[in-house]
């Protein structure tokens, strides 16, 4: 066995501590662009020329028209821990810029060749200085900086030898400028790759650069989002469930301009598509969280790419909440169709834009269509009287009344709507008190509508039109202003009467199951400690657990609609998301689960003929219906054929 010999203790000399401390700062020549690109930000840039070669290995260069820096401050921009940012911890624990620890240019100059020029607006010339040597010289050159690095690791040949190809480097090189342009639209940003002009955004609206950003296909398939509360706010841009993608290449979340990868954000947004994306698809989106400075901690990474907030899960629930009305208030816009059919916005119709025959004739109660002799479509599958007990509470049923009548005007007037408010769609934690439940006769049921095609034109406001007929007794086909409209009639129904079930268990709240006997699992500290800190939001949620012992949790209660679920590994589940997330994203996939096959139950079937007059009666029900524009999976469930797709089919005009 070989005795380590015990070495003094000595100090480290300054080159070492910065090339420690660029081990950890300048990973690779993506690292470097992004600590000069946020430099350049904090100095108010509006412009910035970024040029590259051999993937930034051989060279680095970035231009900005900022506010400069005095001649006699340049050497302390290259020493470490030297910053203008802040002063003071009080300044540290608010930081508004986007960097202040004052190590990214002494650790990049530690590794590579630096040389800085700058100017300000008070200067009568520029001045320059080698970061080796600490010399300085007059230079040419405008109000603002430039900076060149040069052969990065030319000096830590073992760190040289980590790096991927040319390609593999600018490829990320790419993605710390694209993520920088999309934080800053009002920036000017142009990029060279070996003398070669690569990318290029002017100046303008955030609407534009994510547009060139993310391609085409976000461009036609998103909705903006605008959310505040206090002091908080969400802005930004989510994708169509529709244009989900296979991979989460194209999530950008910023807070206060700063891009981040935060589990407990993604987590908010993920959770916000539960219902409307497949399990293996990813949205895209670009999100701006705005925040107090001082209510979120940006000095827990090195890089800076991670924050940690004071109330985690107010953050989390506002996120969730914003996002998913988001996808609930619009209605929906049809996917792009091969042909290069435009997009068609669907908007919630407001009483005063419904049609005159359709106030008339209230085509969205049963009764009254009843009434007008058209039978209902029996749509309606047997299922266990406990499930919808557990959905919408015990059900009373009048034994002088049928279902084919309506006793008054006023319970008539009291039937449901299909249209949900906006914030319907969310979950609600707060108890509510149980109300009627609507009856299983009327649930699930296509209602018709005495407008047709006949005698009212696709020109009212009706996005999806007036149905023309049916497609193999598949699909629909209707017509609006802007041509031909294509409904998958199953897929469209089901989404119809999803809403309508989660709308009613968020109105009636969880109904909540005792256990005949208490359920005994095994804890940890964190869940007694969670347990003890959440019970009235596992109330809510429709949970009674209490303490046992310091080691163990009893399960008295459970949601009635998951008492057949692994109740240990459910509680256990919810119980790591209320810690970490302040929710349960478990819990709610168990419910859409659940809710989505009821509602497929319920659906109208392919091969199932429809009367006009009920094809009309979807469409309607559609264009009232949160998310009516995808499936319970994302898939979409209309789409659009504009009369110049047509035209272009038939080569009319060619």
């Amino acid at each position: 066995m070989t005795t380590i010999r015990p070495r003094s203790i000595l100090p480290l000399p300054d080159q070492l501590i910065s090339q420690i401390a660029a081990g950890e700062v300048v990973e690779r020549p993506a690292s470097v662009v992004k600590e000069l690109i946020e430099n350049a930000f904090d100095a108010g840039a509006q412009s910035l020329r970024i040029s590259l070669e051999a993937g930034g290995v051989k060279r680095i260069s970035i231009v900005d028209d900022g506010n400069g820096i005095a001649p006699d401050e340049l050497p302390l921009a290259l020493m470490r821990h030297a910053t203008s940012k802040i002063h003071s911890l009080a300044e540290l624990e608010a930081v508004r810029t986007l960097g202040f620890r004052g190590e990214a240019l002494a650790s990049i100059a530690s590794v590579a060749q630096v040389s800085l020029t700058s100017r300000t607006a008070e200067a009568p010339h520029a001045m320059s200085i080698d970061a080796q040597t600490g010399a300085l010289a007059p230079a040419a050159g405008g109000i603002g900086t430039s900076i060149e690095v040069r052969e990065l690791y030319f000096n830590t040949p073992a760190r040289r030898k980590f790096l991927k190809s040319e390609q593999t480097e600018f490829g990320h090189c790419l993605d710390v400028i694209r993520r920088a342009a999309l934080a800053r639209p009002e920036v000017a940003i142009s990029v060279h790759h070996n003398g070669r002009a690569v990318e290029h955004w002017n100046a303008g609206a955030a609407s534009l650069r994510v547009a060139k950003i993310l391609g085409e296909a976000f461009a036609l398939a998103h909705l903006p989002l605008a959310e505040q509360a206090g002091p908080i706010a969400l802005n930004g841009f989510v994708g169509l469930p529709t244009t989900s993608r296979g991979r989460a290449d194209q999530q950008y979340f910023f807070v206060n301009g700063r891009f981040v990868r935060d589990k407990l954000l993604t987590h908010a947004v993920r959770s916000a598509y539960e219902d409307v994306l497949h399990g293996e698809r990813h949205p895209a989106y670009v999100l701006m969280l705005e925040v107090p400075p001082e209510s979120v901690d940006v000095n827990v990474h090195p890089s800076k790419i991670e924050v940690r907030f004071r109330d985690s899960r107010s953050i989390h629930q506002f996120i969730f909440h914003a996002v998913q009305r988001a996808l609930a208030q619009q209605a929906g816009i049809s996917q792009p169709t091969t042909a290069g059919g435009h997009a068609t916005h669907l908007a919630p119709l407001s009483d005063s834009t419904t049609s005159s025959a359709s106030v008339t004739n209230p085509a969205w109660l049963p009764q009254a269509r009843m009434r007008q002799g058209m039978l209902p479509i029996q749509t309606r599958v047997e299922q266990p009287l406990a499930v919808y007990d557990a959905l919408f509470g015990p059900r009373k049923i009048d034994p002088n009344t049928t279902h084919l009548e309506t006793t008054s005007a006023a319970q008539t007037e009291s039937a449901p709507s299909v249209r949900p408010n906006a914030n319907d769609a969310a979950v609600h934690l707060n108890p509510t008190h149980l109300t009627e439940p609507d009856t299983e006769s009327t649930r699930g049921q296509i209602p018709s509508t005495t407008t047709s095609s006949a005698n009212a034109t696709a020109d009212e406001d009706h996005p999806l039109g007036f149905a023309l007929g049916q497609l193999h007794n598949i699909y629909i086909l209707a017509q609006n202003k802007l041509g031909l409209v294509l409904v998958d009639m199953h897929a469209a129904h089901e989404r119809v009467i999803y809403e309508q079930f989660k709308t009613a268990l968020a109105e009636h709240s969880i109904a909540m199951q005792p256990l005949l006997l208490p359920l005994s699992i095994p804890a940890n500290e964190v869940e007694i400690g969670t347990v003890e800190e959440n019970q009235t939001t596992l109330a809510a949620l429709g949970f009674d657990i209490t303490i046992q012992s310091p080691t163990a949790l009893a399960i008295r209660a459970v949601p009635a609609l998951l008492k057949g679920a692994d109740l240990s590994a459910l509680a256990h589940a919810v119980l790591e998301d209320l810690h970490a997330h302040g929710g349960s994203r478990i819990l709610l996939e168990h419910q859409h689960e659940l809710l989505g096959t009821l509602a497929c139950h319920h659906a109208v079937r392919a091969n199932q003929r429809l009367t006009l007059n009920e094809m009309n009666g979807l469409l309607r029900q559609m264009e009232r219906t949160p998310r009516a524009n995808q499936c319970n999976h994302g898939r979409p469930t209309w789409y659009q054929l504009s009369l110049t797709d047509l035209d272009r089919l038939f080569m009319r005009g060619q």
